[in-house]
């Protein structure tokens, strides 16, 4: 799987976060980002939950 935060979108909820720890964290300025090397080959089982949680559905989950 690859896993993007489109930057643009994001507002900083943090409902990723709080979903899937393993893979997102926040910036200094709140926004979500993906932790180091998380950017391929994902396999955290909350993962797609947390796009879904995304209440501005700025992360996409791609299958490869």
């Amino acid at each position: 799987m690859r896993v993007s935060i489109d930057t643009d979108v994001c507002i900083g909820a943090g409902q990723c976060v709080l979903t899937a720890p393993g893979v997102f964290t926040q910036d200094d300025d709140g926004f979500s980002e993906l932790l180091p090397g998380r950017q391929e080959g994902v396999e955290d089982p909350m993962l797609r939950e947390a796009a879904r949680a995304c209440p501005v559905q700025a992360i996409t989950v791609a299958t490869e």
